[in-house]
């Protein structure tokens, strides 16, 4: 099951790396966080950066999630695991799903390639692929989209990278 924590932004892969180190590989099968590619320019030359997709979040893989919750206690610096009432909830499978279209296993979202006819936006390549109908804004000069789902059991809006190659 994937289990998602939230805490403060810019301390993410301190909580991440503290999670591999202290908990036990019986009860935490993986922690990650999910990075997304853009370009940014400098020095003359475009350059792939990687920044994180969901600022303030790390994700948790464990089957157990008591034993999880017990072992997160060691953790300093975490907020809180997402839940519903008393109950921590496991992310859905469509999520899950989502999740892996997007970052694959490695969790980066790589850059995607497209172009805009009309109002009409095609994406070639990458993980926004077939996804075109989840794009709400796109800064061509950036070379990011804002791709709307459905995360944590709220509609979330996450960055991607995105180049526009032409606009006919």
């Amino acid at each position: 099951m994937w289990y998602v924590m939230q805490v403060r932004t810019g301390t993410e892969e301190n909580i991440r790396c503290q999670c591999e180190r202290i908990m036990d590989s019986s009860v935490l099968e993986r922690c990650f966080i999910p990075y997304f590619q853009t370009k940014k320019r400098f020095q003359g030359k475009w350059h792939i950066q990687e920044k994180i997709l969901f600022p303030g979040y790390v994700f948790l893989i464990a089957q157990d999630p008591q034993t999880l919750t017990d072992s997160l206690r060691k953790v300093v610096g975490m907020t809180r695991i997402l839940k519903t009432g008393e109950d921590i909830i496991p992310l859905s499978g469509e999520e899950v799903n989502f999740l892996l279209r997007m970052g694959k296993e490695e969790q980066k979202v790589e850059m995607s390639t497209g172009i805009i006819e009309g109002a009409q936006v095609h994406i070639f390549s990458g993980p926004l692929m077939g996804m075109e109908g989840l794009i709400r804004k796109i800064d061509r000069h950036k070379r990011m989209a804002w791709v709307e789902t459905e995360m944590f059991g709220r509609t979330v809006e996450m960055k991607v990278g995105l180049e526009i190659i032409e606009k006919k």
